[in-house]
């Protein structure tokens, strides 16, 4: 069967880890797979390794609009969704759309916000919708939500809770780049102006074509969703962790894993690609028991995948 529009998403994924974020390839693939599977991706590192840079250049190639919010403790849910303000001249109030009224939004260090206003995204992200004033305002298409999150330890950060960290389909790092290549970033300087002239590499309808196939088109056996449960059911009664992965969470690996095929080039889902998106779909989920919590939650979820047999073709 013809995969449309693959070669259009490789395509993006090859030219900006190669021109604009080398060293980032990992976390570009996981920002395609969590657009195509219609979800959402964290991206969860120190300050300075290229998070927002990633969106910036995502958003370019993909020829999307983008909305930027700067997240500060003084941020209110209405910088984010919008308000209605009232039009003197028509004696009425007009809804004035905020930064979320865009097919890529970039939420920067969003644990840097208070709560309620982290909370004002979870109806956008899950219902790709926004009610202000008991008016309900729909969302484009496509839309994905890239947020950065400092380390939790850092002063000023609010850690998310459980159910905003649930929405996020894909959680990833980006790590310090080779010794090579960051040598080659500190000559070369910043690359934002490269990623200012970056021309579209696919249109709106490519995407929307791209993410149906994989809805729609892309096999997924009994065999491998009994191997994605036999996981989540894992997760559940490990000693180590107090609650385990979600039935959203199982639902979001059954995605990925479509999404991970199809970049692969194959109609049908295989075990490697549950494995190769199992921990940055799985492990953000997992909540520890307090004599557990200094675990790394992706070595973790490895250690639990090493326990599950492979299903037979």
């Amino acid at each position: 069967m013809h995969l449309l529009k693959r070669a259009e998403m490789l395509n993006v994924i090859d030219t900006l880890a190669t021109n604009y974020l080398k060293g980032k390839v990992r976390a570009v693939r996981l920002s395609v797979i969590a657009l195509l599977s219609g979800g959402h991706i964290l991206l969860e590192d120190i300050p300075g390794l290229g998070k927002t840079t990633l969106a910036l250049a995502l958003a370019r190639a993909l020829g999307l609009s983008f909305g930027r919010v700067q997240c500060t403790s003084d941020l209110l849910p209405s910088d984010i969704t919008g308000l209605s303000i009232l039009n003197r001249d028509e004696n009425r109030f007009t809804f004035m759309p905020g930064p979320i009224f865009n097919n890529v939004v970039l939420m920067d260090e969003i644990n840097r916000a208070m709560p309620k206003t982290q909370s004002a995204l979870l109806e956008a992200m899950e219902e790709r919708r926004v009610t202000v004033e008991g008016t309900t305002h729909p969302l484009p298409e496509p839309f994905l939500v890239i947020a950065t999150q400092n380390p939790v330890e850092q002063v000023g950060t609010y850690p998310l809770p459980e159910s905003q960290l649930d929405r996020f389909m894909v959680r990833s790092g980006i790590g310090y780049p080779p010794e090579a290549i960051e040598k080659a970033i500190i000559k070369g300087g910043s690359i934002r102006d490269g990623i200012r002239h970056l021309e579209p590499l696919v249109t709106v309808n490519d995407i929307i074509e791209a993410q149906r196939t994989v809805r729609e088109s892309i096999y997924l056996s009994d065999k491998v969703v009994d191997y994605i449960h036999a996981i989540v059911a894992a997760t559940r009664s490990h000693r180590a962790v107090t609650s385990g992965v979600s039935t959203r969470g199982a639902i979001s690996m059954a995605e990925t894993a479509k999404a991970h095929a199809y970049l692969e080039g194959r109609d049908y889902v295989i075990p490697e690609d549950v494995k190769a998106i199992a921990a940055p779909v799985g492990a953000h989920r997992l909540i520890l028991g307090f004599d557990n919590e200094n675990l790394d939650k992706g070595e973790l979820l490895h250690a639990i995948l090493a326990t599950i047999p492979v299903p037979l073709a």
